[in-house]
């Protein structure tokens, strides 16, 4: 199981050393695979302060914590090693309970530039 240095999920059942994620990704998201709010893998997403109401699950506590300051879609979905669909459904569940608000991203470029792009992928690779 999960040891000390591990992290956030250390008491994270679902969690092995050996085997990984123990629970298929889109579990995390009881099946769903389209966000109830439209976000880009760079929407940046910020924690409002709002405490979400009711139980959601430890994956959106974790989305939350990484949520403090800032963050991208992308990034949320790197931290917690999950896909980027799966990450968006958890960011969408938060923004509809008022914990976390988006803004879309702002392209100084086009939107499609390939430099841009790169940088966004050696970005996300220096992450992980």
């Amino acid at each position: 199981m999960a040891t000390a240095g591990d992290g956030p999920w250390l008491d994270d059942p679902w969690l092995d050393d050996a085997a990984g994620r123990l629970v298929r990704p889109y579990t995390v998201s009881n099946g769903r695979t389209r966000p109830s709010t439209a976000l880009d893998l760079m929407s940046q997403v910020m924690a409002t302060g709002t405490a979400p109401v009711g139980y959601l699950g430890p994956e959106h506590e974790q989305a939350l914590d990484l949520c403090r300051i800032p963050v991208s879609v992308a990034e949320v979905a790197a931290h917690l090693k999950l896909p980027a669909a799966v990450a968006k459904v958890l960011l969408a569940d938060l923004v509809g309970c008022g914990a976390l608000t988006t803004k879309p991203p702002v392209f100084h470029h086009h939107p499609t530039d390939r430099a841009l792009l790169e940088a966004v992928l050696d970005g996300l690779r220096r992450q992980l």
